[in-house]
């Protein structure tokens, strides 16, 4: 168990490390890196920018002109200094080769040094801490609803198929794997949030504004009354392909041989059911959680916190992505692959928990 725990392990480390250059190569082939967010936000300004740069001629003579960029390799850059263009690459660390760029950052990440938000002027394992309680919230009551929803419910259509029950609920399954979250999301609001119809549940936000101020009991039903529309969604979103999983889990092992056998030594369905197939059935779903978890945690809430205005890890990337914050798409790349790997060597520690006849210690990585 220790030499395989020890050997995924160290297998993460070229893993994340392939992960790491793959998405940084990616990124510097996108067009609208933070210089040109700079750019672009110095030439919408306009006017005001134009007669700076008139000004700046007609005081420093016609040496000026000649500084002047007429050929640039970034959109918005012509009419503006060279030096400031060179002072921008420097200030975002753009000024060294590709290569440099990357070890330095890999060299920076070894000790889980994320570096500054570019135009945030925060550091950015600050921005996550602030931003984690948000995500980890969401998360955790998804994550608890679908796997409170899915399991029973696979294991009742496993029992019941072909049934009435299994036919209806299988339509339930189909329409909340077919429409994506976000879009439930928009018809709450619409239902239940100043939309067209009801009001009785907030617009945005995970608290109210005066949440300090109020005494613990309605600080409570506050947070509850913030959490639960986007809550729903993301459990809508998520339920389906859990309860398939689990219900399609629990017909393979119902149609083993070793169930046959239970039932001709007379055994009641329900502790045939209980006692042998729910712990076998169970390890592809045990399997499934780390990825799961991560999943909703990190990158499930996307447009769910930004549809409620919820200011969470998945806005903050979102954000970062837009605005191209180097230092917070990367850290966060990085912090948030090292923790899916490691709850997949969690969950694979999990499959010996729950049936200890695995044996890790001769399994190949």
């Amino acid at each position: 168990m220790l030499a395989y725990i020890i050997r995924r392990l160290l297998l993460m480390i070229p893993t994340l490390f392939g992960i790491m250059i793959i998405n940084f190569a990616i990124i510097q082939l996108a067009p609208g890196g933070p210089v040109e967010q700079v750019l672009s936000k110095l030439s919408g300004q306009g006017s005001e920018i134009s007669e700076r740069i008139t000004q700046n001629r007609d005081d420093l003579g016609s040496s000026v002109g000649s500084q002047v960029s007429t050929n640039s390799r970034y959109k918005g850059a012509q009419g503006l200094d060279p030096d400031l263009i060179k002072e921008l690459e420097a200030q975002f660390g753009l000024d060294k080769p590709l290569h440099e760029q990357f070890l330095l950052m890999m060299g920076n990440y070894l000790t889980f040094d994320f570096g500054e938000s570019f135009f945030r002027d925060r550091k950015v394992v600050d921005l996550v801490l602030d931003k984690m309680p948000v995500s980890i919230s969401l998360g955790l009551w998804t994550t608890l609803l679908v796997y409170l929803i899915s399991i029973p419910l696979g294991i009742r259509k496993a029992v019941r198929d072909g049934s009435s029950f299994d036919v209806w609920t299988s339509s339930i399954v189909i329409v909340g794997y077919a429409i994506p979250g976000f879009i439930f999301a928009v018809l709450l609001l619409v239902l239940f949030a100043g939309g067209s119809y009801l009001t009785i549940l907030p617009l945005s936000g995970l608290t109210s504004e005066n949440w300090n101020d109020l005494p613990p009991l309605e600080k409570v039903l506050d947070y509850l009354e913030h959490i639960i529309l986007p809550v729903t969604a993301m459990v809508i979103g998520g339920f389906a392909s859990l309860t398939m999983l689990t219900k399609n889990s629990f017909l393979d092992q119902i149609g083993q041989q070793y169930v046959v056998t239970a039932r001709s030594k007379g055994l009641t369905e329900k502790r045939i059911l209980y006692g042998h197939v729910f712990r076998n059935a169970m390890l592809i779903v045990i399997a499934a959680f780390p990825a799961s978890f991560i999943g909703v945690l990190f990158t499930g809430s996307v447009l769910i916190e930004v549809i409620f205005s919820l200011d969470g890890l998945g806005k903050l990337g979102f954000e970062a992505v837009f605005n191209r914050d180097y230092p917070i798409m990367f850290g966060t790349l990085y912090f948030f692959t090292l923790v899916g790997l490691l709850m997949n060597i969690i969950g694979d520690v999990t499959y010996m928990l729950v049936d200890p006849r695995i044996d890790f210690e001769s399994r190949e990585v």
